[in-house]
């Protein structure tokens, strides 16, 4: 006997779908803080001179930053990483995180992302059924496209 699927036609509706742009900014502090909780030393992440000696505008964004949302009271917005719907599991893995660069990401951009669930999946597990979706981030420089994340959520 098979299980029913547990992808609805709800949760189906949403692949292909773009959320609306949220901002996010690119500053000197959060790019240094980034690189030292990760333990970069190159003094490119630090010393906006020296990221200018090597060529790049001000102090580059570490290899895994891509900007924090602005926060704005009157206007609340959210860079969520979980799918917009609704499941009925409790316990979530990351399965994997691709970020593929296509411009150079320096302290002072503003950028906008959108969020589209590009695949959904169900599978068994050891522990049961498991849902894996895939959620592409598009980072945009004005109208250019700088950087894209690409994240694998498995949740069971």
């Amino acid at each position: 006997m098979t299980q029913p699927s547990i992808i609805t036609d709800e949760m189906r509706a949403y692949i292909g779908r773009e959320s609306e742009p949220i901002v996010v900014e690119v500053d000197k502090t959060s790019c240094r803080m980034f690189a030292r909780a990760v333990g970069y030393t190159d003094p490119l992440f630090y010393d906006e001179e020296e990221a200018k000696r090597r060529g790049y505008r001000s102090i580059p964004a570490p290899p895994g930053f891509l900007g924090h949302p602005v926060y704005n009271p009157a206007r609340p917005q959210r860079l969520d990483y979980l799918p917009p719907f609704q499941t009925p599991f409790t316990r979530i893995l990351n399965g994997g995180t691709d970020i593929e660069y296509y411009e150079d990401i320096c302290a002072g951009d503003v950028l906008t992302v959108t969020r589209k669930l590009v695949d959904m999946q169900e599978r068994q597990g050891r522990l049961g059924p498991m849902l894996i979706t895939v959620t592409e981030f598009t980072y945009k420089r004005g109208d250019q496209v700088v950087a894209r994340f690409r994240g694998t959520l498995i949740q069971y």
